[in-house]
């Protein structure tokens, strides 16, 4: 339980995140609500003009495509009053059309107005681009809009299920930050056939694209060894002794979570973990002995990977991540450390003090089998997890269609 003097001290950095936060106009507090509400990570492409659109979504559905978000009067939202720009953000209807969920309204919702007006000012101050929006391509029926209005009378809902529990003044601040802002429902709640997220299972994982969103429960968070400590910083600079951000990780930390001030990243760790934290699990010690599996996936282990993750499993700094109670591993799910294993993890760079050298793709290195040996040799020796991987497993991540 926290002392009182955590807890004040807590209650004084929710004050003072929301005055910094304030800023001393609409348009300054927009410019951080943007960052705060990742609105750049979907409408921001690697080449293309700030929030001109263009970043290709792929789901099950088919492809969206983020739009443009710029004051162009003819491609963007320049047109656009600020009651039809709470009205997309709350309703999922712009003025000529209905959104498709991909836009997360479902979560934006709850958004309140006078922080939509300043996310407007703010988008209606920077420079316009006359780029076109990309239509979505989508599987029929998915591509009836029309059908948005049913979707939306079965699924939206005015406010989100909580995973954690809690009622101290961080804990509703960070509800606001990782349900409305934030927006971490949108990829780590479990969805149903028609898309919408499973209420029943808030926060508890997802697997919509290649790399899976993990469970960020309480109860996820504790199973993986997080602590308060290690999640703010890991919200902070994009690593923590659990491993570094990856995938589209990587671009929430890089484009959003980073910026963040630091009473607003401590209140999205309390409200992800509550306000009574369960501890974190120690990692369970690997089994005595070992089948001809395990024993084979260590010795792919020491021909390919230990020159950057040690011999030990201990990692190096400023080259690769310690796979030794790495997060990765010592999920439940197997698929992340399969997918990185075939596809490798590009260079990262997390702020000036810290960075990651490329991680190689070993798809066209190691088979089926083996890569499944080394899955099971990292998960049974530094994940405590059991060595169930099977080359079918591997066979259908090196199938799929990649990103």
């Amino acid at each position: 339980m926290m002392s009182r003097h955590l807890v004040l001290l807590a209650a004084a950095l929710v004050v003072a995140t929301q005055s910094a936060a304030a800023g001393n106009d609409a348009v300054s507090r927009g410019r951080y609500l943007v960052k705060a509400a990742d609105c750049a990570a979907c409408h921001t492409s690697a080449t293309g003009a700030p929030f001109a659109g263009g970043v290709e979504l792929k789901s099950d559905f088919g492809t969206f495509y983020g739009t443009n978000i710029t004051p162009d009067k003819e491609h963007g939202i320049g047109k656009w009053t600020a009651d039809e720009f709470y009205a997309a953000l709350r309703d999922g209807v712009a003025p000529d059309r209905h959104l498709y969920p991909a836009m997360p309204y479902t979560s934006y919702r709850s958004m309140s107005r006078a922080d939509s007006d300043a996310i407007f000012a703010y988008l209606m101050q920077i420079k316009p681009a006359a780029v076109a929006s990309k239509a979505a391509d989508l599987k029929f029926p998915y591509n009836m809009r029309f059908g948005m209005r049913f979707w939306n009378m079965l699924f939206l809902k005015d406010a989100l299920p909580d995973a954690s529990a809690g009622q101290s003044p961080a804990y509703l601040r960070g509800r606001y930050l990782v349900n409305t802002m934030g927006h971490c429902a949108e990829c780590h709640t479990p969805r149903g056939a028609l898309g919408q997220m499973d209420g029943a299972k808030p926060l508890g994982g997802s697997a919509m694209a290649r790399i899976a969103a993990p469970d960020i429960t309480p109860a996820g968070l504790s199973a993986s060894g997080w602590t308060a400590a290690d999640l703010s910083s890991f919200l902070r600079t994009g690593v923590a002794q659990q491993g570094s951000a990856y995938g589209e990780m990587f671009a929430v930390v890089h484009l959003s979570t980073q910026h963040l001030t630091p009473g607003d990243m401590w209140a999205m760790t309390t409200y992800l973990l509550g306000d009574k934290p369960l501890p974190p699990q120690p990692l369970k010690p690997a089994p005595a002995g070992a089948d001809a599996s395990i024993d084979a996936g260590r010795r792919t282990y020491l021909a390919v990977c230990a020159g950057c993750h040690g011999i030990d499993g201990g990692g190096k700094p400023h080259v690769a991540v310690a796979m030794k109670g790495n997060t990765t591993v010592r999920s439940a799910d197997p698929r992340n450390l399969i997918a990185v294993t075939l596809d490798g993890i590009e260079a990262q760079r997390f702020g000036a003090k810290e960075s990651m050298q490329a991680m190689p793709g070993f798809a066209a290195k190691l088979s089926d089998k083996e890569i499944a040996g080394l899955s099971n040799f990292l998960r049974v020796s530094w994940g405590g997890q059991a060595g169930t991987v099977g080359e079918s497993q591997v066979k259908g991540l090196r199938t799929a269609e990649k990103p």
